[in-house]
């Protein structure tokens, strides 16, 4: 558990950090307006993770798909809060002759895909999240865009459809397939986070995005900020600068390259920003429960913990539309934010320990 006074300084050091940023000019265009919940944490949001893996051919693939799914497996349970019943991972056929891990819930198949996402209705209400990780082979272009999966193939509308009854709840897909695209392009929405490994059908070759996004939320070594979480945003700028970092040291022309959209109009930024098209929602996105480092946190802790979080998020989507104010209005917004942030953080480092 990160000792109070270590939380404390990190907040506020989050606080420079962002008033810092904020002195810059922004034209921001996602659909966010200033009453949307989207992404907003509360003691009583539960989140879940869906964990797809399709099948491969060869061991090297199968080995590296293996420990992915495993790995992601592990750090949401030891470093987000998740339990071993709000991870459902999805592998393969449903065995794993060459593990003894016993992770796997369920084929990577139609019916199982079906099969999970209609338990997670049934247990999801309101304002709660759903991240989905897609790990394996992707095929085509547009419409007929395929993720492999045990059995027929799922085009991107056919999984679109399968999401349409969590309209009521936050998302964030990351699909790391090959010629990921197109499948991802079907899944845009308002107020959905997806992110594709790759910008076009045409690559391929089995991309390596997957392992440098674990290795962002691993032990949130994406951590920018310092606030002592990963936002998918930071997430995403890790693993692509990872990725990139790998093909020049390979000494190899890159032939993945990762997009985020996050505005509902399917047209994925190679570089997202908050002062772009894409970003702002993806900088509020995290997969950390608000309760995985506050067991012992007293409920008046972990309320005050919440509006915390709460009061960044302002300070996210304030700063993100900056040229929706007057520049005099927008500074006195901001100066209240960042001032009440700061006297939040002051009470929760005085509260007793626990």
């Amino acid at each position: 558990m990160i000792k109070r006074s270590t939380l404390a300084l990190q907040a506020l050091t989050s606080i420079l950090l962002i008033f810092g940023i904020g002195a810059t000019s922004y034209a921001q265009t996602v659909a966010i307006t200033e009453g949307a919940n989207y992404f907003l944490d509360t003691p009583e949001t539960n989140k879940f993770a869906l964990i797809i893996t399709g099948p491969t051919v060869g061991e090297t693939n199968a080995s590296q798909f293996r420990n992915w799914s495993y790995a992601l497996h592990d750090v949401l349970v030891r470093d987000y809060g998740y339990s071993s019943e709000s991870v459902i991972l999805l592998y393969a056929n449903g065995e794993d002759t060459a593990s003894s891990a016993s992770y796997i819930d369920g084929a990577a198949n139609r019916e199982g895909i079906e099969n999970a996402l209609a338990s997670l209705q049934q247990q999801v209400k309101a304002g709660d999240q759903i991240t989905l990780y897609l790990i394996g082979h992707g095929s085509g272009a547009e419409e007929e865009a395929k993720f492999n999966i045990a059995g027929p193939d799922i085009t991107g509308p056919e999984f679109a459809t399968l999401l349409d009854p969590f309209s009521q709840q936050d998302m964030v897909i990351i699909n790391t397939t090959s010629a990921s695209y197109g499948f991802s392009t079907a899944l845009s929405s308002e107020g959905r986070v997806v992110i594709s490994s790759t910008r076009s059908p045409s690559e391929r070759y089995d991309p390596v995005f997957s392992r440098y996004f674990i290795e962002a939320l691993d032990s949130r070594q994406g951590d920018r900020d310092k606030n002592n979480r990963v936002s998918m945003l930071e997430a995403f700028r890790y693993a692509k600068a990872s990725v990139e970092q790998w093909y020049k040291d390979q000494g190899r022309l890159a032939s993945e390259h990762a997009g985020l959209d996050d505005n509902g109009d399917a047209l994925f930024s190679l570089n997202p920003a908050v002062d772009d098209a894409d970003g702002l929602l993806a900088e509020i996105a995290y997969i950390d429960r608000l309760t995985d480092d506050s067991g012992s946190l007293s409920p008046q802790a972990l309320a005050m913990k919440a509006r915390m979080q709460e009061l960044e998020r302002s300070v996210i989507i304030l700063r993100g539309r900056k040229a929706d104010f007057l520049e005099e209005d927008y500074w006195q917004q901001m100066e209240s934010l960042l001032i009440e942030l700061a006297r939040a953080t002051a009470q929760f480092e005085a509260l007793p320990a626990q």
